[in-house]
């Protein structure tokens, strides 16, 4: 299962018009992200406030990610303070994984921003964010926080653009987006010894576990005839033919 190094802003000194900081509003999209996060079994390892973007990049580096996605807010040049509007999804130019991302993260977004002709795509080499990261890298500007209208927006729709960035990402790594549930418990029901966990909800899928006969496992999500599912620390889907409920 995929797993990705998630930056949230560090910025604490950019204020938005409407009321606190980037880092606080980006940290809040960052929670709201988490329960679709665990849902659609996308794992995360994420900076904290206390970071900047240097050690958010090193930290990035120092693991094995399969994306880097950093999320901002964008402020206009002090000349036109407050009268720009729109989301720019940034992508390091040549990586033709990072621009992939980058393509469905803005066309996701369209259905959800008030001005969808504003949403767009931009290589770019200038952003540490997108230079320096080992893995493929998006960075998203999520509106401008000196415009009232696009910091309301944030403000206001955490949860759904939470929602749109995950659904995203499920997107890129060819797995379902799944809703939150309660998790249950099972247990794995076989004659043969083992119940293989694969990286996607499908039979030529990567085996990335065997789980014994015998074996409890949480239970995280259902999709079609599968389960999603945690077991000794590895996420995966398993047949649900051959898991009994406890």
């Amino acid at each position: 299962m995929p797993i990705i190094y998630l930056s949230p802003s560090t910025q604490e000194n950019n204020l938005y018009v409407t009321g606190g900081t980037e880092e606080e509003w980006m940290n809040r999209l960052a929670d709201a992200m988490v329960p679709y996060l665990n849902s659609s079994g996308i794992q995360y390892v994420r900076n904290t406030p206390d970071m900047n973007a240097v050690s958010s990049i090193r930290a990035s580096n120092a693991g094995n990610y399969d994306l880097h996605l950093a999320l901002h807010s964008n402020a206009s040049a002090p000349s036109n303070y407050g009268g720009t509007r729109g989301i720019i999804v940034f992508y390091y130019p040549g990586s033709t994984r990072g621009k992939r991302a980058a393509e469905i993260f803005a066309d996701n977004l369209k259905a959800i921003y008030p001005l969808p002709n504003r949403v767009r795509t931009e290589a770019t080499t200038s952003i540490g964010e997108v230079r320096q990261p080992r893995a493929p890298s998006v960075f998203i500007e999520l509106g401008y926080h000196d415009n009232p209208d696009d910091a309301s927006w944030v403000q206001n729709n955490l949860d759904g653009i939470a929602r749109n960035l995950v659904l995203s990402l499920t997107e890129y790594f060819g797995i379902p987006f799944l809703y939150p549930t309660a998790p249950r418990r099972g247990v794995v029901d076989v004659s043969w010894g083992y119940l293989n966990i694969r990286s996607r909800p499908s039979t030529t899928a990567p085996v990335i576990a065997r789980a014994y006969d015998g074996t409890q496992l949480t239970i995280i999500n259902q999709w079609q005839g599968w389960y999603l599912v945690s077991f000794d620390g590895t996420v995966g889907y398993a047949s649900s033919a051959f898991i009994t409920l406890i």
